[in-house]
């Protein structure tokens, strides 16, 4: 799980959107809103809202490019009243800042699981120079002594109060990281832009001497350490916003140990309890279960710089989570039926065991409230499960609500004390045979076709899933569907440590030029992904509700990334681009609304908007002159080559290779001098790219999208059009250097590695390989990448992945299959078809339409990237060959369809 998703959940039931949105965020009413935050500015000041941020800025003035700047936390209880006295000295002295405006946003940034880089920073003052910071920072720390506020681990905290300060960017500058993303920057002595690190600590560049006024702080800082304690920390197990857990030994027994650290005012909960609240929840709760042989012995407790410590028992072993994705039948191609009944035999006693323990620690009267698969352990020989991490956990008299909880065991909100661990139990049932419990939190009906499916493909019946189906539907009559395809009940359950949600924001409904159809009925199913076109024209329609043109920040809501870049809502990867692309591409009726949208949009670019394919200019470029809006395609594409592109990452998402593929195609439908500007953009593109690949620093990004495969692409596309063989020579050197990154997997698979997983997907794995291996060994024959080619195919082929999407899930590989020319059509059918039932079971019904859910699963997405426009157009590549496929990988049924080298343009 990816925590960073919990904080988009808030503002709308259905979609991710920005957590400014949520209810009580900065766009809420206003009697949500902090005092400070209602009051007018005053003569000679401008406000603006920006995310999450409200900035007071003094008009006339102009700050440095960087420097030292202030950051000021606070807890829930003084917040409104450090913000008072924050905001009055500055108006006060003409000094700007800006501060987060709402509660809610507020306990959303300290939450537990939000980002550690970032979390604490309620207030960013910035000294109007280098001059007046000393004298600014002491003010501040005289005027909010005795407050108290969480330690923002990126800063130099001043003091025993709330004041922080780092080295930092103030203006908006950004450079390539290490990764090779775009990153945000500071200057070095000689004007360089370098990246400007905002990790969870302190980071104060070489060349930067601090301010004598810090020197007691930073010693301060470095005299607090682990050394004192009797406990010799041998790794870390997890972090969290609220704290880390840490693997140990204690110096004084040689005995193995778990310390488990909780920071003061961080890591909050639902609730708002922070980190060392929960801590102390968890020690009371096992203390309480104390002689269980099914929960962690409690050794001690201790403090060390404010931090607390609970000692407990190491447990040897392996989580549950862990065991189930090792031995899961359905990770591999072909599982047989002994296998599948070993399987389900397991589940059933795994689930007996936890169900056990479960009701042992009930008959104590606890409540765990946040049981899930990685909250249990499991012995080395499987004979006994213990059960981790109580920090939720409370008396069962209490009769609370859930606080924290695992997205696909999260109950709903009508839940209350027992019944939040009875539902995770009956979430457990099903997630040990299929895991796809995180559907439940978008639309618990689906339990009911989730026990269907699992009893199609293990000895289990549905009659043995029953129990828990209707302890899932519980309260939900039939396991009906509200008019937006959502189970009755289940639309708000809350979300992992975050405020509640609400109704949604943005008055969605389907436009008039949506489909025919108006929208299923409610108590209809839509049709499966393999019913073409009926599945075609039911996403269309889907998409088409979703429909936001009065926003201004995007038109069909998508991934989290959307909110991350100013041309997020209109790229081709996240945005209207690539949507009205599927559209287009499956012949799926249009959406004029969205393409006025998008015309307006970039009229006039706004500041710091991408120039990349998939991220930003290039990609709008191509999809509009492939649409017919041939004169702002020109604008645009003449705006990309005008800019300074040296600077760029090389790949095809949003750097050289996709802007010299896009420049290179725009060309052509271009006349004179604006075809020559846009080729010589394109000429330098693709030399900027091919002295990356050959010279530069290697990417530590591997794949289509990101690493030298996309490279390989535009380079098997420049051999296509100018027959010069040293752009296969290029080729071949970028996908040598991508299958060099991959590792042997079950049955022989080479699949990309990502960290410590190996990946299969499109985007950023080994099917995006694959694509390019094809088109690559169509004009040259190369036995060691034929060779990689074949053995790629096996983690094409599972019969379960987890995600639908198009770049990091199953639609992405049925494109992959239905475009390749290597392997038995047979068998490459056999696998799209099961590939595309898998689809049926990821789908999630929305406005009565067939759509599916976005990354982490946690809500719907209708973007290309992630969502249900990616779907669309996989499933189009196998009914529509001819023209549903990904731009510069268009569909290639043999060799001898290439395109001959030379053929296009000297």
């Amino acid at each position: 799980m990816n925590p960073e998703y919990a904080a988009y959940c808030q503002a709308d039931r259905d979609f991710y959107d920005a957590p400014h949105r949520s209810p009580g965020g900065a766009a809420a009413a206003e009697d949500s809103l902090y005092a400070a935050a209602r009051t007018p500015a005053p003569d000679g000041w401008e406000t603006s809202r920006r995310g999450d941020w409200l900035s007071y800025t003094p008009l006339g003035l102009t700050l440095p490019q960087q420097g030292w700047k202030i950051h000021v936390s606070a807890g829930l209880d003084n917040a409104e009243s450090i913000l008072r006295r924050v905001l009055d000295h500055c108006l006060a002295r003409r000094i700007p800042l800006k501060f987060v405006p709402a509660p809610t946003l507020l306990l959303l940034r300290n939450a537990k699981y939000a980002d550690r880089a970032g979390s604490g920073k309620f207030i960013t003052v910035y000294p109007h120079s280098e001059e007046m910071f000393p004298e600014l920072c002491a003010d501040l720390v005289a005027l909010l002594e005795g407050e108290h506020g969480p330690y923002i681990l990126s800063d130099l905290r001043c003091g025993d109060g709330p004041v922080h300060v780092r080295y930092g960017a103030f203006a908006s500058r950004f450079c390539t990281g290490p990764d090779g993303r775009l990153v945000p920057a500071i200057a070095d002595p000689t004007g360089a832009l370098v990246p400007d690190p905002r990790g969870p600590s302190l980071n104060i560049p070489d060349w930067v001497t601090p301010p004598e006024i810090l020197r007691p702080h930073l010693e301060a800082r470095r005299s607090v350490g682990l050394s004192d304690m009797p406990y010799e920390i041998q790794g870390a197990l997890h972090f969290s916003n609220g704290g880390g857990v840490y693997r140990a030994r204690d110096t004084r027994t040689g005995e193995d140990v778990v310390l488990k650290e909780a920071r003061p005012h961080a890591g909050l909960a639902a609730d708002g309890a922070d980190a060392v609240a929960r801590l102390e929840r968890e020690r009371t709760a096992l203390e309480q279960l104390a002689g269980l042989d099914c929960v962690p012995r409690v050794l001690g407790t201790f403090e060390v710089g404010e931090h607390h410590f609970l000692v407990l028992e190491h447990i040897p072993g392996t989580t549950l989570n862990t065991v189930f994705a090792r031995r899961f039948p359905l990770s591999s191609s072909a599982p047989d039926a002994a296998r599948l009944a070993e399987h389900a035999e397991w589940a059933r006693h795994m689930y007996a065991e936890v169900e056990r323990a479960v009701h042992a620690v009930h008959e104590r009267g606890i409540v765990i409230s946040d049981l899930h698969m990685s909250n249990v352990m499991v012995s080395p020989d499987e004979s006994r499960i213990v059960l981790l991490d109580f920090e939720a956990a409370f008396p069962a008299a209490e009769d609370r609500r859930q606080v924290v909880a695992n997205p696909a065991f999260v109950a709903p909100r009508d839940r209350r004390g027992a019944d939040i661990d009875r539902y995770a139990l009956a979430c457990l049932r099903l997630a040990l045979l299929l895991p796809l419990t995180t559907l439940l939190y978008i639309d618990r009906a689906a339990a009911t076709r989730l026990a269907r499916d699992i009893a199609r493909v293990f000895p289990v019946t549905e009659e043995e899933l029953r129990p828990a189906v209707t302890e899932i539907l519980r309260d939900i009559p039939d396991g009906t569907r509200d008019p937006d395809g959502t189970a009755d009940g289940t639309r708000d359950p809350d979300a992992t440590d975050s405020a509640d949600g609400a109704d949604r924001t943005d008055g969605r409904r389907p436009p008039a030029t949506a489909a025919p159809r108006a929208a299923a009925d409610p108590g209809q199913d839509p049709p499966e992904p393999s019913r073409w076109p009926l599945s075609r024209d039911s996403m269309a329609r889907a998409i088409a509700a979703s429909l936001t043109p009065e926003r201004d920040d995007r038109c069909f809501p998508g991934d989290i990334a959307q909110f991350a870049s100013p041309a997020g809502g209109q790229s081709f990867g996240h945005g209207a681009a690539g949507v009205l692309y599927a559209l287009h591409a499956t012949g799926a009726p249009p959406c004029p609304e969205a393409v006025e949208w998008l015309l307006t949009k970039v009229k006039e670019p706004a500041s710091g908007t991408p120039t990349g394919f998939y991220d930003g200019l290039a990609g709008i470029a191509w999809t509009l002159n492939l649409l017919g809006h041939t004169d702002r395609a020109a604008e645009l594409a003449q705006l990309v080559a005008r800019q300074p592109l040296d600077g760029l990452t090389s790949d095809l998402h949003g750097g050289h290779a996709g802007i010299a593929l896009a420049l290179d195609d725009l060309a052509a439908s271009a006349d004179g001098a604006e075809a020559t500007a846009l080729r010589r953009a394109a000429d330098r593109c693709t030399a900027l790219a091919a002295r990356a690949l050959v010279s530069g620093p290697p990417s530590s990004r591997t794949g289509l999208l990101h690493g030298a495969t996309g490279l390989a692409l535009l380079f098997v596309r420049r051999y296509e059009t100018t027959g010069d063989p040293a752009f296969l020579d290029l080729a071949a050197t970028g996908l040598q250097r991508d299958l060099a990154r991959c590792r042997t997997g079950a049955e022989g698979a080479l699949l990309v590695v990502e960290n410590k997983r190996t990946m299969p997907y499109l985007g950023a794995g080994s099917a995006g390989l694959a694509m390019v291996l094809d088109d690559y060994l169509a004009h040259r024959e190369d036995a060691a990448l034929a060779s990689a080619r074949e053995a790629i195919q096996p983690g094409l082929r599972s019969a379960f992945y987890i995600q639908p999407g198009l770049f990091r899930g199953v639609a992405g590989l049925i494109l992959q299959l239905a475009r390749t020319p290597f392997g038995d059509p047979g068998e490459r059918r056999r696998v799209i078809d099961r590939h595309t039932e898998l689809l049926g079971r990821q789908a999630t019904p929305y406005a009565g339409e067939l759509a599916f859910p976005g990354e982490q699963l946690m809500r719907r997405s209708m973007d290309l990237a992630t969502g249900t426009a990616g779907c669309l157009l996989a499933l189009g590549g196998v009914r529509r060959p001819d023209r549903a496929a990904l731009p510069f990988l268009s569909p290639r049924e043999s060799p001898q369809t290439r395109p001959q080298p030379g053929a296009v343009h000297q």
